[in-house]
């Protein structure tokens, strides 16, 4: 926890640090990876051509797509526990960095995925118990909706209020910025829920 010692503009630098660390590790696209070991094609010219877990799934692959689940949480989830001797700042910076990383990879001209699995994996890393309230959240919409994007629109939805209620306070505020942008992320799927067209399980 160096940086508490700091003054801000001191430990700014160290921040920086860790959303570029997490950037890095967020921004491995292990779904297109995963997709070119398994030989399923280009996963950007499948399905949505997303490139995290449900697209993966679309291939028909369970083992490929659970793999990029996990792997896709992990590397969100990995950067925080690093960064979490640093400070809660610190390894909050790094999950952010890891989302959108994921998000807006550079080695995909920007392009990536939406950020669910990676999003979990920081809220399971930040505080166990919030993240697994979220999981939970997600598990109920999605048994009662069969729908993916609305089960992570709610667990979106959900996060700062769950870290509130489990007394992380410290974490609310960058809970609601990644619920915020998994609603970004998800503005097709909006639309398309709109429309009465969004593909269900």
């Amino acid at each position: 926890m160096l940086h508490e010692l700091m003054a801000p503009e001191r430990a700014l630098p160290w921040f920086a640090l860790a959303f570029s660390v997490g950037y890095l590790a967020g921004s491995i696209p292990f779904g297109l990876i995963l997709a070119r070991v398994f030989r399923l094609g280009d996963l950007r010219s499948i399905g949505s051509g997303n490139i995290g877990a449900t697209n993966v799934m679309r291939t028909g692959n369970k083992l490929a797509a659970a793999l990029t689940l996990l792997l896709d949480g992990l590397k969100g989830a990995l950067p925080v526990l690093f960064f979490l001797g640093w400070g809660d700042l610190a390894a909050q910076f790094a999950g952010l960095g890891a989302f959108v990383g994921h998000c807006l990879p550079v080695w995909l001209r920007f392009r990536g995925g939406k950020g669910v699995a990676t999003f979990f994996g920081i809220a399971l890393a930040l505080y166990w118990p919030a993240g697994l309230t979220l999981a939970a959240v997600w598990l109920g919409v999605f048994k009662l909706t069969r729908t993916s994007a609305i089960a992570a629109l709610s667990a979106a939805t959900a996060a700062p209020v769950a870290f509130y209620a489990w007394g992380r306070l410290e974490a609310v505020l960058a809970m609601a910025v990644l619920g915020l942008a998994i609603w970004l992320t998800h503005r097709s799927n909006i639309a398309r829920l709109r429309g009465g067209e969004e593909n269900r399980f």
